[in-house]
């Protein structure tokens, strides 16, 4: 049997084994999915044996994206302006593909909430891993203005200038932005410690959507704070851990997996429905 599984530390609390085993089962195909949590220092060695021993493909998360980049032998062109892998899939000729699914992942779920990208003017806060993967496939929607923020204004900077060939997008401090938007997405870990980005409580109103990476059980500090402040439409990242899923199974196996059904049934074992 395909053997897969995803690389991470920690990673016992990943649901990627709950959700690849359901697309498995939806659309008939014979594989089993596990967890490897190697230490930081020896993901590379893993990586190896695993594919070494049989292994067709593979998720990576925190904090092996980056590496994981270095260690393919082709990038997608997504994984190449992502500079980072959160996908690897052993080709047919025995080369290792690296892709990036994440912000594949996140446009389609803005779009399965009913989010209009296009001409829309979308705040992303944070300028790390995450903000690289989402840049590309949001800009490729064609929105009249992406604004990047982050506590370090020189790494939204920068991030700005590489990303600047594929539509308007630019830099601002925390103190220099100035609404409306029609999207915040919050692409930081600060849900994770329950804090909240530095964001003026005057740039939510009622007819902007808010989206943070971040999911759990219940809402997040931050989906909170936007939802206090008058904010009508929030989403956290369950759906695009789904999507972005769904993406990597396609890379892997050429078929695509129905979202919906199984976000419900994640809801259901996290205990969100």
């Amino acid at each position: 049997m395909d053997r897969y599984l995803v690389f991470g530390h920690p990673v016992r609390h990943s649901k990627s084994p709950f959700i690849h085993t359901l697309f498995a089962r939806q659309t008939q195909q014979e594989l089993e999915y596990g967890l490897a949590e190697p230490a930081v220092d020896e993901f590379a060695q893993a990586l190896r044996t695993f594919f070494d021993q049989g292994g067709k493909g593979c998720n990576v998360t925190v904090p092996f994206k980056e590496q994981a980049f270095t260690l393919v032998g082709r990038l997608s062109p997504r994984a190449k302006r992502a500079g980072a892998v959160n996908t690897i899939k052993l080709t047919d000729d025995g080369v290792l593909l690296g892709d990036n699914t994440d912000g594949a992942g996140l446009v389609a779920d803005l779009k399965s909430h009913g989010v209009t990208l296009a001409d829309s003017r979308i705040l992303l806060l944070g300028a790390g891993g995450a903000a690289r993967g989402a840049l590309a496939p949001l800009l490729a929607e064609l929105p009249s203005e992406l604004v990047i923020a982050n506590r370090t204004h020189t790494k939204a900077q920068q991030l700005a200038a590489e990303f600047h060939d594929l539509g308007p997008v630019i830099a601002q401090t925390y103190e220099q932005l100035a609404g409306p938007f029609d999207l915040v997405i919050n692409s930081t870990s600060a849900s994770l410690q329950g804090e909240l980005p530095p964001l003026a409580p005057a740039l939510i109103h009622t007819d902007i959507a808010i989206y943070d990476m971040m999911y759990g059980a219940s809402d997040t500090a931050f989906i909170s704070w936007a939802k206090q402040h008058g904010a009508r439409q929030s989403m956290d990242g369950l759906g695009m851990l789904v999507e972005q899923a769904a993406e990597a199974f396609t890379v892997w196996r050429g078929i695509r997996p129905g979202t919906k059904q199984v976000l419900r049934e994640l809801k259901r074992n996290l205990g969100v429905i």
